[in-house]
């Protein structure tokens, strides 16, 4: 988690709102991305999207089955979607986010009928940075 905090932090050093998220399979780093919403001009640039792009490509297959994702906010609808399409097997995230969360919060994602694959799921690592630097992030924004 601390490599994913360490993508969130670049990514709020560039403006983006601060999420980072890394991708490890074997015990090694094989894909890491920030948010790039801003950068990227796209809505779909989410951490864990860019990431899970860029473990497949480093993978050579769309299913990251023996691959962990590590995030510091909970995925939104789009990225469990993701997470769940591209059969993670473990999700790692930092703060929940009532508001905008897919996986403890709204709609819960891995606990519909609908859904094809359930990763196991570990909240709450690294939460206490990852909130206060979104919370920081929104602040700033504010004043």
């Amino acid at each position: 988690m601390d490599l994913a905090l360490a993508e969130a932090r670049a990514a709020a050093a560039a403006g983006e709102v601060p999420i980072g998220c890394v991708v490890v399979r074997d015990n090694r780093v094989i894909a890491r991305a920030g948010n790039r919403t801003l950068a990227d001009r796209d809505p779909t640039a989410h951490a864990e999207m860019l990431a899970i792009r860029a473990a497949a490509a480093a993978v050579g297959s769309e299913r990251l089955v023996d691959c962990d994702l590590y995030v510091t906010l909970e995925p939104c609808p789009m990225c469990a979607a993701a997470v769940s399409f591209a059969r993670i097997r473990r999700l790692y995230f930092g703060a929940t986010d009532p508001k905008g969360g897919a996986v403890e919060s709204g709609v819960r994602y891995f606990g519909s009928t609908t859904c094809h694959h359930r990763p196991e799921v570990y909240p709450g690592i690294g939460e206490t940075e990852a909130a206060g630097m979104l919370r920081a992030f929104f602040r700033e924004r504010r004043t």
